[in-house]
């Protein structure tokens, strides 16, 4: 076996230790604080509550530790088990040009995972969501979505992968640079159409219709110097109960979008509130911060995909016979996130740090004991862990944990 070969199995074996330990000691934590509801949360979230949402997250962590194994032994099967090499052997045989066979082996490994992970999204969209009472798709629904959302992938997949495709074909030794610009261009497009033409597609969305909701929001707006095309609705409720809120869109497409459910769990000064806080993102200019450090991270991943491509172990240590740019593509693709999980808790820390001073702007522009209800009602009904391990959410969430978050804005009541 050769040494990138050992190289990537002590990898994968090694991020599924860390995921697995990180699971279990997330479930041994909410198993033994189920008892009782903490202290912070014992006036508003009742034991039976506390209870739901223990054994929901149970729930979703055991199918995810068996998705963890399965996934493991997938990755194994495609590379050194010969499934890319198969597939690949397959489509040569057209004897098309290296973008079509490309295009060809690419969608076919998409659509067979696709096929792979039905039964697991299946189980926790009808088993685990319906037995906690958050589901309300229908089967018409989901396969309604899921043709849609293929049709959608295609349309906007296909020119891209083949842009990207030819540009690692006949570019110059710095193509790389050039499939960098294509993928932020298309990264800010798909961001500013994604509120009027995308998301259109899977939802309705209807301007909010309560006046005097809507003119606290407006004054909100106006005291943020946040212009938005429109305060919207969203029929969330046609498919979960879960509630959320965000504002989308870049320059003067954005707009704020509530879920239908979420209107109904608060209210309006804590609708307010809640979107003080997203509007503390807007202020913060977190999602340009995002965006910057996306790029960079992209940048530096596909400088080493350039240096990789011309390495032939890279491909025969992971089971490919032929090398090929959109081979190495795919490899890449597969391989990275075995490297890359070391980045998350670092990326995790940073969104946390963000959603902290969100927070923070909306305990002036609100009220944090305003905030601290709207928070605890979104956990209560949304069914989120009060008692998540500290390295399993150190890890793993973009959010505070609960705790950690009410405490941090009980303190700016006390100033």
């Amino acid at each position: 076996m050769q040494t990138f070969s050992i190289l990537f199995v002590l990898a994968l074996l090694l991020s599924l230790l860390i995921q697995l330990w990180l699971s279990n000691r997330q479930s041994k934590a909410i198993s033994q604080n189920r008892a009782s509801v903490p202290n912070a949360f014992a006036e508003h979230i009742t034991l039976e509550q506390h209870h739901k949402a223990a054994d929901y997250t149970l729930a979703k962590l055991s199918v995810n530790k068996i998705e963890l194994i399965y996934g493991a032994i997938l990755l194994l099967l495609w590379t050194l088990g010969g499934g890319l090499n198969l597939i690949d052997t397959f489509f040569r045989a057209y004897a098309y040009n290296e973008i079509l066979t490309g295009l060809a082996v690419i969608f076919g490994i998409m659509f067979i995972s696709a096929i792979i992970e039905l039964p697991f999204t299946l189980f926790r969209t009808f088993k685990i969501e319906q037995r906690y009472g958050f589901n309300r798709m229908t089967i018409s629904q989901f396969i309604k979505d899921m043709a849609l959302q293929t049709m959608l992938t295609l349309v906007l997949a296909v020119p891209l992968i083949s842009g990207i495709l030819w540009l690692m074909q006949d570019a110059s030794p710095f193509w790389w640079i050039y499939v960098w610009a294509v993928l932020l261009s298309f990264g800010l497009l798909i961001s500013w159409i994604f509120p009027t033409f995308i998301a259109p597609l899977f939802n309705k969305f209807m301007p909010l219709e309560d006046e005097v909701l809507r003119e606290r929001i407006t004054k909100l707006m106006d005291r943020c110097g946040f212009s938005s095309n429109g305060i919207f609705v969203m029929d969330g409720s046609k498919r979960s109960s879960h509630g959320n809120a965000y504002f989308t869109g870049l320059g003067k497409n954005k707009r704020i979008v509530f879920f239908d459910t979420l209107l109904e769990t608060l209210e309006p000064n804590e609708v307010e509130a809640v979107l003080a806080h997203e509007l503390g993102h807007f202020k913060h200019h977190h999602v340009r911060k995002g965006l910057i450090l996306n790029a960079i991270i992209t940048l530096f991943g596909l400088a080493l995909l350039a240096w990789l491509i011309k390495q032939d172990a890279f491909y025969h240590a992971l089971g490919v016979s032929n090398a090929s740019t959109y081979m190495a593509l795919i490899l890449f693709s597969m391989v990275t996130p075995l490297f890359s999980i070391y980045l998350q808790p670092v990326m995790s820390f940073i969104s946390r740090k963000h959603e902290f001073e969100a927070d923070d702007f909306a305990a002036v522009q609100s009220k944090p004991q305003t905030l601290i209800k709207a928070l605890v009602k979104l956990y209560r009904d949304n069914a989120n862990t009060l008692t998540p391990d500290s390295l399993y959410s150190a890890f793993h969430d973009s959010h505070p944990p609960a705790p950690v978050r009410v405490a941090h804005l009980s303190a700016k009541i006390e100033q």
